[in-house]
């Protein structure tokens, strides 16, 4: 009987020990779908920060290019105005060299050009805003036109040179003759043959800054006094003209509200007498350099 109770207590013992084990070993339900849920946030979330990263990827060239756009095309005439105050001296002479080596900026500027004149709002711009535009259009292509051949000692040394159509706006493609003849002299301002530059020593300065609408008269008027000053250009007397030949070659334009002598009055330090001697000094073609 004493042996029967310790092989009793014995069994008892072994299954209270087994059933432990089995508890302990038995899978823990609730926490193992918590750290599932878990891992699977944090996958999600890890794959929405990918897509996010690539969007990103996505979105900052463009916004790069924007900004590059912004800043080179607005205002319209500013990469223009930067070039001429890095490439031209306040005494209107030319660096075509150092000029050359931005020529991509300068068709830029010019490519600029064109989406604002395709633009169809183009016909109700001001006429301040055309001219600047037209202005600045002829200035920058004849340097182009002076890249695109230089080294050169003269703008003559090219053949036809104001006839070369190289530059598109819209669907035409311009020459000089086209902006000087067909667009400029039309608009009834004769000041604009001292505001154009066709690259040689006898022309006035080309002025180290663009041409805008909201400054064009202050510009205007200091490139024809800055004109008639210069005695390698004109030589201005109370009754003796000694004069660039741009005063005879264009005199139709000159004589739209009076006399030559009274447009001259208007700019001139020197009251001019109508009955002064005329006469035009030869025209030096030599590079603006």
């Amino acid at each position: 009987m004493k042996y029967l109770v310790l092989i009793f207590l014995f069994c008892f013992l072994a299954a209270c020990s087994g059933t432990k084990k089995a508890v302990e070993n038995t899978p823990k339900i609730g926490t193992e779908v918590l750290k599932t849920k878990d891992s699977i946030t944090k996958k999600e979330v890890k794959v929405k920060k990918t897509n996010t990263t690539k969007k990103n990827e996505v979105e900052k060239p463009k916004q790069e290019l924007n900004q590059t756009l912004r800043k080179e095309f607005k205002p319209i005439h500013q990469l223009w105005d930067e070039l001429l105050l890095k490439h031209v001296s306040k005494n209107g002479n030319v660096n075509y060299k150092s000029f050359k080596t931005e020529r991509k900026k300068l068709l830029t500027y010019i490519h600029t050009l064109n989406l604002m004149f395709s633009n169809e709002k183009f016909d109700t711009f001001s006429k301040e805003e055309k001219l600047a535009f037209w202005i600045n259009a002829y200035n920058a292509m004849t340097i182009d036109l002076i890249l695109r051949h230089y080294p050169i000692k003269s703008i003559k040394d090219i053949k036809n040179p104001w006839k070369q159509r190289f530059w598109k706006l819209d669907k035409k493609w311009w020459n000089l003759n086209d902006i000087e003849h067909e667009i400029l002299r039309k608009m009834d301002e004769p000041r604009i043959h001292f505001a154009i530059v066709c690259a040689s020593v006898s022309c006035p300065k080309l002025l180290n800054e663009a041409y805008t609408a909201s400054n064009l008269e202050e510009q205007l008027i200091k490139v024809t006094q800055c004109f008639l000053s210069d005695s390698t250009k004109n030589n201005i007397s109370e009754n003796t003209l000694k004069l660039s030949k741009i005063f005879q070659w264009f005199a139709k334009d000159f004589k739209q509200n009076g006399s030559l002598v009274d447009f001259l009055n208007q700019y001139s330090g020197v009251q001019i007498s109508a009955k002064a001697k005329k006469s035009f000094k030869n025209y030096n073609w030599g590079l603006n350099e």
